[in-house]
């Protein structure tokens, strides 16, 4: 059975386009410099060579690995996730207990988390302790500074802004 992987609208385009890159400019960009390095002689001692070879290879991975999230992927449409519960794509935001620090962030998939943008992944730490939670529950999640008691004061569906 294949394993879905849950994405936004949003998070699925970047990665398309992502694929598109590689595939028609970062690709061509590294045989072009394979050929040149071949042009200079010995490969066996030849640094521009094994650079560009390595660089193939790295573009090469990254273009299976998108062909297959995007093959495997499920898009969900963030600005209809249900109200009520965080779910993937909720825009949730939480108050740290002990600071009454407020902080939103949006639980979307490992390819789209960046948390300077407030997006984390659902299957972070974060992430795995608000999943399925309602405003007013409280929970913990353990971090590097020690244990943080943390409250969710609002659900909301859409895009990061």
């Amino acid at each position: 059975m294949v394993e879905r992987v849950p994405m936004s609208k949003t998070g699925h385009q970047k990665l398309r386009d992502e694929l598109q890159r590689l595939q028609s400019t970062d690709r061509v960009d590294v045989v072009k410099a394979i050929e040149i390095a071949r042009a200079h002689g010995d490969l066996k001692e030849n640094a521009e060579y094994h650079a560009a070879k390595e660089r193939q290879a790295l573009i090469e991975g990254r273009i299976m690995t998108l062909k297959d999230k995007l093959g495997r992927a499920e898009l969900i449409d963030c600005t209809k996730v249900p109200l009520g519960r965080a779910v993937f794509g909720s825009v949730v935001t939480v108050v740290d207990l002990d600071t009454d620090d407020e902080v939103v962030y949006q639980l979307l998939g490992t390819e789209e988390s960046d948390v300077k943008k407030g997006s984390i992944s659902v299957t972070s730490p974060w992430g795995q302790a608000m999943i399925g939670k309602e405003e007013g529950d409280e929970f913990e999640v353990k971090t590097p500074s020690g244990i943080k008691q943390l409250e969710i004061v609002n659900i909301a569906c859409g895009e990061m802004p």
